[in-house]
């Protein structure tokens, strides 16, 4: 059973790879110097903007007023649409605007940034992917994605240790729906952005025994949110997995 799983991956990755091949193999040259370009221009942009520090962003709440709150949201937008921890904005956020005003922009921003991240990469891969999704390798968890992907990203969001814009970048290669997913990522996401917020110190070094209780406890919510969905039977209509030869 094990081999027949692990052949079937193999099978998978074999086949997205050669599709990859196929579709590059395609392109203009116009498309490959936007891409190359493209390319070129995130490794500059990482390499010489760093993520603004607390004393930074103490310095534009002076300098900005109330505008400040704009370009704090926004910072937080951009930055987190990379694979950046997105820990550093959230304590920030309970640090400069207090606990229950920042915990409100924490999730406003992470709820706009995940959301830009899934139409992104839907934008760009969408059509290549889905028509290996029927694959009896990811079938199975397309099927749930599919009918209960909000529960499936909710749960997720629970647990602390789930890079957020990787989470992004999957399910956009998935057909939860773009309000499901901002949904579930907004009720997910308040535990562990309430505990970072209400308990920002944490930059300081001093951090609350009462964080790591409570991020622990977020976790296992999400744990169990996750038990629970496989536990549920799926609901029948869905399209069956296209049966791969050889």
């Amino acid at each position: 059973m094990k081999t027949g799983w692990v052949h079937s991956v193999g099978d998978f990755c074999t086949s997205l790879a050669r599709s990859a091949w196929r579709s590059c193999s395609r392109w203009t040259w116009k498309r490959w110097a936007a891409v190359i370009l493209t390319g070129m221009a995130l490794v500059i942009l990482a390499v010489l903007v760093d993520v603004p520090s607390l004393a930074a962003l103490r310095s534009w709440s002076q300098h900005l007023g109330p505008w400040f709150l704009v370009a704090f949201a926004g910072s937080y937008i951009f930055f987190t649409q990379f694979p950046i921890p997105r820990t550093v904005w959230t304590l920030a956020a309970g640090l400069l605007f207090g606990p229950w005003l920042g915990l409100v922009i924490s999730l406003v921003a992470l709820t706009i940034s995940a959301t830009v991240s899934l139409l992104i990469i839907r934008r760009l891969l969408g059509e290549w992917i889905r028509p290996h999704l029927t694959h009896p390798a990811v079938y199975a968890i397309n099927a749930r994605l599919d009918r209960r992907g909000w529960l499936a990203v909710a749960s997720l969001r629970m647990v602390a240790g789930v890079p957020f814009s990787l989470l992004n970048y999957v399910a956009a290669l998935t057909p939860i729906s773009v309000l499901q997913f901002s949904i579930a990522t907004l009720i997910g996401s308040i535990p562990t952005t309430a505990i970072g917020v209400f308990f920002g110190d944490a930059l300081t070094g001093k951090t609350s025994p009462y964080t790591i209780v409570g991020f622990v406890l977020a976790a296992a919510l999400g744990i169990a949110g996750l038990i629970l969905d496989t536990r549920l039977p799926l609901e029948p209509g869905m399209q069956r997995p296209v049966k791969r030869k050889g």
